[in-house]
């Protein structure tokens, strides 16, 4: 007889929350490397840029549209990988090809071997994710689930600011191609780890059949997501609200350099804490009350994300806009704690509302729409808004401000789509 899946119809056991808390804590890691990874090539730009000859051009190439172009896309085939054979070696050889390629970095000898390795790179943070996410919604049942990938996304910040510091120290002692090497090897040495350490649950949802059921053809599969009313506001509304955040994220240091006449030490530091500091409490914050608001109505887990990004709106319009640096700097931090709350339900909540064997394409897709759209096209708007402004009107100095203050409009619209969104998830869920 078959035992019941970890953490869905079993009562709760201490080796099965002993099993959860190793899982959480093991694909956190992970995770953690994979921004460290992706981050330590924005720290260490300017040596490899007078070592290498590069352009900004190129330096923008390889650290924006052209690695979003292949992590987004080379998420989806790796995702049907992960849907039907075994997540937990997908993960580990994906932190093993990342952390490889992420060591031979070092040994670049220009603007064409780098680009190979950073593709390197992309390949192996696709395949990380949307597994991920896979195997922690069958570790976790529907109303402990967005709690749980909060927890594990609050990586996120922790490896960015893990990446700025370790990538600057050891580049000031060692230089940057040992930075890139002893990084690398890090990630390689946590790989067997997690084939040691993390168990492949069964596939939940269904009963018997969802742990024998084949994952559908991938058509079939794209269908059913548009068709899942949920999931498309939800996608929408994030996509739109990652415009704004990437814009935020990508031009806030420029910003308070030329607005606010920060020296670049001061603004690293600044930045560090508000992304750091502040992007973990709001990932932290927004699945807890999200799972909170969802126990009195399922509408609740939702509607959070919509709240929050509507508060954002005015939080960052005043960072941007008020001449007060110290005043621009508290509303800046909770701007981003606000901008961070939708990591948890955007991706714990289509989980619960799709098909076991299209969980980890769901989370593929989502991050494909949500790379190209909010990573590859909004700090270029932005960027754009802030050329015309400039030859327009001649406001060199504080045309940053104002294109800032457009883009982060389209969180409004992202908080009107997931609002309407949260009108469907109680269908959906029950369908499910």
């Amino acid at each position: 007889m078959n035992s019941p899946p970890i953490g869905l119809t079993a009562p709760p056991t201490t080796s099965a929350a002993g099993l959860r808390r190793t899982m959480l804590v093991m694909l956190g890691l992970v995770s953690m490397f994979n921004y460290i990874d992706r981050t330590v090539l924005s720290v260490l730009q300017e040596p490899i840029k007078r070592e290498l000859g590069l352009s900004d051009g190129q330096l923008g190439l390889l650290t924006g549209l052209a690695f979003a172009l292949f992590y987004a896309t080379l998420s989806l085939p790796i995702a049907r990988l992960a849907d039907r054979f075994n997540r937990r070696n997908i993960i580990a050889a994906s932190l093993a090809t990342w952390s490889g390629m992420t060591a031979l970095s070092g040994l670049a000898t220009g603007f064409g071997s780098l680009v190979a390795f950073r593709i390197g790179v992309a390949l192996g943070e696709a395949g990380s994710v949307p597994a991920s996410h896979s195997i922690i919604a069958d570790y976790y049942p529907p109303e402990k689930r967005v709690t749980a990938l909060a927890l594990w996304g609050l990586a996120l910040p922790a490896g960015i600011m893990l990446g700025y510091a370790s990538g600057g120290w050891i580049a000031a002692a060692l230089g940057w191609r040992l930075a890139f090497g002893v990084i690398g090897v890090a990630g390689l040495a946590l790989a067997p780890l997690v084939l040691l350490l993390v168990r492949e649950p069964a596939r939940t949802g269904s009963g018997l059949s969802a742990r024998t059921e084949k994952a559908p053809p991938l058509g079939e599969a794209m269908r059913f997501l548009w068709r899942l009313r949920t999931y498309r506001y939800m996608l929408i509304g994030t996509t739109l609200h990652a415009f704004a955040q990437y814009a935020m994220m990508s031009w806030s240091a420029p910003f308070y350099m030329r607005v606010h006449h920060m020296p670049l030490a001061d603004v690293a530091s600044w930045l560090a804490l508000m992304n750091g500091l502040g992007g973990g409490i709001g990932i932290y914050l927004g699945g807890r009350l999200s799972d909170a608001a969802g126990s009195r109505d399922p509408a609740g887990r939702v509607w959070v994300s919509a709240a929050a990004m509507l508060l954002m709106v005015p939080a960052a319009l005043v960072q941007f806009l008020i001449p007060s640096l110290t005043a621009s700097l508290a509303f800046g931090f909770l701007a981003t704690m606000l901008m961070f709350f939708y990591y948890g339900p955007i991706i714990g909540v289509p989980q619960s509302v799709v098909p076991p064997r299209i969980r980890a394409l769901t989370s593929a897709v989502t991050l494909l729409v949500f790379n190209l759209f909010g990573l590859g096209l909004g700090p270029a708007l932005t960027g754009f808004l802030s050329d015309y402004l400039a030859a327009a009107d001649g406001m060199h100095d504080t045309s940053l401000r104002y294109a800032l203050s457009a883009v982060v409009l389209f969180s409004l619209a992202g908080a009107g789509s997931i609002a309407w969104a949260s009108r469907f998830y109680a269908g959906d869920l029950k369908r499910q």
